[in-house]
């Protein structure tokens, strides 16, 4: 190869900087779902919402056209449509261009978004940079402003106008026409509509939400009087409930000196259902978490505690058995919905709430008011723990058989390995886990009951070129192996998986350079020689914060730990500690090093915490096998050293750096 006629390819020159909505159509996936345009049409429905969620208007309405367009009309204040002062550019034409422009970002009392669906601020900007054509208008001081844009560009300037009689009287209508190209379908999933506009409607009560489908002239409304509870009897039809439903509408004002924000709360509906598939949805500030996240992690652990407290005070418990959280959160139907003040998605489509404090939030109102009602409602909260008990003592008779399966194995476990006690392979986890100073704080902070940790020295062989049968040559793959209970295999073959120990095998390693290498070199033995735990979903990758951030006690909220993942989210805590009043001379932020300086109860809030860690599962990507073994090869082969830096040449200027 010429290196010199490859260095000539790269200079200054090549490095670009994408502007405006740039970044959005060179890469949608990461702004939106690209499988169809309805994120992108969603966008613009929660904006409405919020405007709702905030008292202004009581009517939101959805309108499919024949041309494919759609267009959302509500009843809020209006858009502003004044110059900023200092960008001096119109304000609704800003909203609809810059990415991170708009009112959501000014949380303080009094803001225009006190609570809305995130920070991102890119959510009605990636809907006009992936459309074909947008139409605003928006109704403010009885004036109306109007403008268009073609592929994300202002075709139409501005035009502002008086108020006619024949004009909304207020609010903002948008009409956008989903650009094909970006999507792999253009067709908008109208099932997937009505059922987001319903549960708009329920989530907004009092409000009407109206969708009109102009090709075949039907009009839907929906609007609910009883909330969240009225949904879910809806949800679950003509099924026999085991104990009247538990609902509730709370606030943080029923909380003392909890560190909480004014206005953060949750409303949830409750039902234990002995038959069927539970029903479960959640909403974070009116945003559908079709993934869940620690909002739902709070409401497991509030209702596990209160009925494992319950079972315990009337000795419901039979000898032997012993309550998990899915023994009783299996049989649950339930809608929750949490408001949060700057919530953390994972992901700009919001599908899943990272936001740490939520499962705290959740479970410091539900689970009283539980107990309450359970201590209430004594002989319906024996039959939901009847109902739990059943399902313990079957998990424990399964994992009994499993564990007579196991018996005849003449396998000795590693010496190093650090198991747990249950045999419920479902449930169970192990983590592998960079060093022994970092294993030595995961074995202090797991719970004994379903983790075990293996920790590994040093950095694991690249496997990528070894041959199977020569693998129990390194003693830490050896471990490994013996270890999951499963052996090594092809891609092409078809282990035998009934061994296995764990239902999740997590690689666990520092977050840092180092960390990240030994993150590939295991990725890379589960890829090549247990490919089957990767197509089983057995395979995740925990990811523990990069920063700590200790913030004094301030006036009632009492002193914090806050964790950070990376640089991002440390941004982000920063800002909403400085709308808090808390000076920035006052806060104290650490830089972990490794896992090894973290103590015990430290690892297992951030890490290994079931309903607070973030925990990252490892899967194929679209790429075909072909596709993939050659990329792997080039990657991680002894010999394509020459290709690598051919590679890291030619893709360097998609680096994306942060000015």
């Amino acid at each position: 190869m010429n290196y010199q006629v490859v260095m000539s390819q790269y200079q200054e020159s090549s490095i670009r900087v994408l502007k405006g909505l740039e970044p959005v159509k060179q890469r949608p996936g990461m702004y939106t779902r690209t499988d169809c345009p309805l994120h992108i049409i969603q966008e613009v429905i929660d904006n409405a919402a919020d405007e709702a969620l905030g008292g202004f208007g009581s009517r939101i309405t959805v309108t499919v056209h024949t041309d494919g367009s759609v267009s959302v009309q509500d009843e809020g204040r209006g858009i502003p449509i004044g110059l900023h002062p200092e960008e001096k550019v119109s304000v609704i034409e800003l909203v609809f261009t810059r990415l991170h422009a708009g009112g959501k970002f000014n949380k303080a009392d009094g803001g225009a978004y006190r609570f809305s669906g995130g920070l991102h601020g890119v959510g009605v900007s990636v809907t006009n940079a992936l459309s074909t054509r947008l139409e605003v208008s928006a109704v403010r001081d009885k004036q109306v402003g109007t403008l268009v844009f073609g592929g994300g560009d202002v075709v139409e300037p501005l035009k502002v106008r008086p108020q006619t009689s024949a004009d909304p009287k207020k609010g903002t209508t948008v009409r956008v026409w989903p650009d094909p190209q970006y999507f792999d379908s253009p067709v908008l999933p109208l099932n997937e509509m009505d059922r987001l506009l319903r549960s708009k409607a329920v989530l907004l009560k009092g409000v009407e939400v109206v969708l009109i489908t102009e090709k075949t002239g039907e009009t839907k409304r929906w609007k609910f009087d009883d909330g969240l509870s009225g949904f879910l009897k809806e949800e679950l039809l003509d099924r026999e409930l085991v104990a009247p439903m538990f609902a509730g509408d709370l606030s943080v004002d029923v909380l003392r000196d909890e560190g909480f924000s004014e206005g953060e709360g949750a409303a949830w509906a409750l039902a234990f259902v002995a038959e069927g598939a539970p029903v479960r949805e959640s909403y974070v500030n009116l945003i559908p978490t079709s993934a869940g996240g620690t909002h739902e992690s709070g409401l497991r652990e509030a209702v596990f505690q209160a009925i494992k407290a319950f079972c315990e005070m009337h000795s419901l418990m039979p000898k032997g058995i012993k309550l998990m959280p899915d023994d009783i959160f299996s049989k649950a139907s339930f809608v929750l919905s949490a408001k949060v003040l700057d919530p953390q998605f994972q992901g700009q489509i919001k599908e899943r709430l990272n936001s740490r404090d939520a499962v705290r939030l959740v479970s410091c109102l539900v689970k009283p008011a539980f107990e309450l009602w359970l201590n209430q409602h004594v002989e319906d909260g024996k039959k939901i723990a009847e109902l739990a008990i059943k399902q313990a003592q079957a998990r424990s008779r399964a994992a009994q058989k499993v564990e007579k399966r196991k018996s005849s194995s003449v396998a000795i476990l590693p010496g190093k390995l650090t198991d747990c006690e249950s045999t419920d392979v479902l449930l169970n986890e192990v983590f592998l886990v960079e060093g022994d100073s970092a294993g030595g704080s995961a074995k202090m902070g797991r719970d004994k009951e379903f983790q075990a940790v293996l920790p590994l020295r040093g950095k694991v062989l690249n496997a990528w070129e070894t041959d199977k049968d020569r693998l129990f040559a390194n003693q830490e793959i050896h471990d490994i192996a013996v270890a999951i209970g499963v052996d090594p295999h092809g891609v092409n073959d078809s282990p035998d998986l009934s061994g296995l120990r764990y239902g999740k095998i997590c690689i666990l390693s520092d977050a840092d350079v180092d960390g990240s290498h030994i993150q590939v070199l295991l990725l890379t033995l589960f890829y090549k020689h247990f490919p089957a735990l990767i197509r089983s979903q057995n395979l995740y990758v925990a990811r523990p914060p990069l920063f700590r951030v200790d913030v004094p006690a301030q006036g009632k909220k009492p002193a914090r730990k806050l964790y950070c993942l990376d640089e991002a989210e440390l941004h982000a805590v920063q800002d909403k500690l400085a709308k808090e009043g808390v000076k920035e001379a006052a806060i104290k932020i650490s830089r972990f090093k490794g896992l090894g300086e973290m103590n015990a109860e430290q690892l297992w809030e951030t890490t290994l915490n079931p309903d607070t860690r973030r925990l990252l599962p490892v899967t194929l990507g679209s790429m075909d096998v072909d596709q993939t073994n050659a990329m792997m090869h080039m990657l991680m082969g002894r010999t394509e050293s020459g290709a690598r830096r051919t590679w890291l040449e030619d893709k360097g200027n998609l680096v994306e750096v942060d000015i």
